[in-house]
């Protein structure tokens, strides 16, 4: 019979001096009722419920689980998870309500549309690169034309703050000439703080410029300018191990001049972003419809 179940024979009879052990089935999840101290000590929900009443009649009224479940490990030693904290505090009704965002600036939800010229649509976004020398990292915005692909402008520094963001579109503004004419043209962001600051919103009002935020959770909507990072990453941060901040902004202008100058695209019928543009105004190659 082992022969033809093709067991060893050694298995077999060790399995015969060694029985395993029958685990028994489990009824489902139990709550044991109880939390451990530092010394090992067993202490009742009962106990952490007295607690819990103790410190929320004192000054700290207004602290929510987390906190409350700081002060249980200072003052009683308790070992004990913020989750089960927060289990007590729901059955004695102590949780506060969650505070409600206000969001003081319009949001403008991006919308599908049709760009077949370009200063149409541009598309707005921040990366990170690391210098390892100084085991630091770096921000660079750049904007991205959807039409021709061209980065009509960036940022790159220590720090990206709403004030660079500015810079960086008035830049743009500037490089494409854009004047404050219908039909607007759009800059299309994701919701990082830069860009939902009130600085940003009344600069896109003065300047007639329409912004819209991609719905959260949704990169596809600013597909063009994550698809930059990810050549940029692949081509430029990968192949470069950067000494000093100097170094790795140089690297990067360099490169974005390379992306925009001479780096053929395929959906740009095998030409770079800056040809593609002169033989589109030229008539000599039919512009593409883009539909997102």
């Amino acid at each position: 019979m082992l022969r033809i179940c093709d067991v060893p024979r050694s298995t077999y009879y060790y399995h015969l001096k060694h029985p395993e052990r029958q685990q028994p089935i489990s009824s489902g999840r139990k709550i044991p009722g109880y939390s451990y101290n530092q010394q090992g000590k067993r202490i009742s929900d009962t106990r952490i419920v007295g607690f819990l009443r103790r410190l929320i009649q004192g000054p700290n009224a207004a602290f929510g689980y987390r906190k409350l479940t700081v002060l249980l490990r200072r003052k009683y030693n308790l070992v004990i998870n913020k989750k089960k904290v927060y289990r007590l505090c729901k059955s004695l009704s102590i949780l506060l309500p969650q505070r409600e965002q206000i969001h003081t600036v319009p949001r403008k939800v991006a919308n599908n549309r049709t760009v077949d010229g370009p200063n149409q649509l541009w598309q707005m976004d921040i990366k990170y690169g690391y210098v390892a020398g100084k085991r630091r990292h770096f921000f660079l915005a750049s904007i991205i034309d959807v039409f021709d692909r061209r980065i009509v402008a960036h940022h790159r520094g220590k720090a990206c703050d709403t004030q660079s963001i500015l810079h960086t579109l008035r830049q743009a503004m500037v490089t494409r000439r854009i004047p404050k004419t219908e039909p607007k043209l759009v800059i299309r962001t994701d919701n990082g703080p830069q860009f939902i600051s009130k600085a940003f919103y009344n600069f896109c009002e003065e300047a007639g410029l329409e912004h819209e935020r991609t719905p959260v959770r949704t990169p596809n909507k600013n597909a063009f300018i994550e698809s930059f990072h990810s050549v940029l990453e692949r081509e430029c941060y990968q192949r470069h191990c950067f000494e000093s901040y100097e170094e790795a902004f140089s690297e990067v202008d360099r490169y974005i001049r390379y992306y925009n100058k001479d780096r053929i695209h395929g959906s740009l019928h095998d030409w770079s972003p800056t040809d593609y543009l002169r033989l589109v105004n030229e008539g000599t190659i039919e512009p593409k419809s883009i539909a997102l």
